[in-house]
């Protein structure tokens, strides 16, 4: 299956491309530019040279729906909704959260996923993974970072996003010495971990909880 999958939940723009299932592409941009500004330049540059076949050919479409910036997943969802209708295509949105915490799918403790909402809040889930496979999602919350410290339910705990860079040192503070966090460069929503729900269900479109919607979880 061919997919295009795209977040623009945070500052940072990501963006994947999968040939018959296969990771063919995948950017991630982080610059002064909105967007936008961006993001189409970005997928008409991906098609065809770099992805290797044309951007008709995509399968289908997925984008994060949140949380994150009210503005940008709006960017996101919009540009996606507008080129399934394009070329008759369906499309589904998939959660920021799990664009972060399916990088780590490997993982043997408890993954504390945090995005940084600002007003000392974070937007945050924890992922029980076993041998690579899903297990058990917390609901996901916004809430104080402390608390989110506090749904891992264990010191033995990988911290990784936005929220986990910020909150580092109150991290500590209250795990110790056992929370590991993940590598500077692997806080940011990755589209092809975003993806990896779609690629391991057909039925991923069609499922009335992947609707193409925002999900704030804080309004205003």
């Amino acid at each position: 299956m061919n997919i295009l999958a795209l977040s623009t939940a945070e500052p940072g723009c990501s963006l994947a491309v999968f040939h018959k299932g296969e990771l063919a592409y995948e950017a991630f941009w982080h610059s002064r530019l909105t967007h936008s500004r961006r993001l189409l330049s970005m997928i008409t540059a991906v098609f065809p040279d770099r992805a290797g076949f044309d951007l008709s050919l995509v399968d289908g479409f997925v984008a994060a729906k949140g949380p994150g910036s009210f503005t940008g997943l709006r960017i996101g969802i919009s540009t996606v909704l507008g080129l399934a209708f394009a070329f008759s295509r369906p499309a589904a949105g998939a959660s920021s959260l799990d664009g972060i915490g399916f990088r780590f799918a490997h993982a043997g403790v408890p993954v504390c996923v945090m995005m940084d909402a600002r007003r000392s809040q974070v937007y945050c889930a924890v992922y029980h993974f076993e041998n690579g496979c899903l297990k058990r999602k917390t609901p996901e919350k916004v809430c104080p970072p402390e608390e989110a410290v506090s749904m891992a339910q264990s010191p033995d705990t990988l911290f990784a996003g936005s929220g986990a860079c910020a909150y580092q040192e109150m991290i500590r503070k209250h795990t110790g010495s056992r929370a590991v966090f993940a590598p500077p460069d692997m806080h940011h929503i990755s589209a092809a971990a975003l993806a990896r729900p779609v690629r391991l269900s057909p039925e991923f479109f069609a499922a009335p909880e992947n609707t193409l919607t925002p999900t704030y979880l804080r309004q205003g």
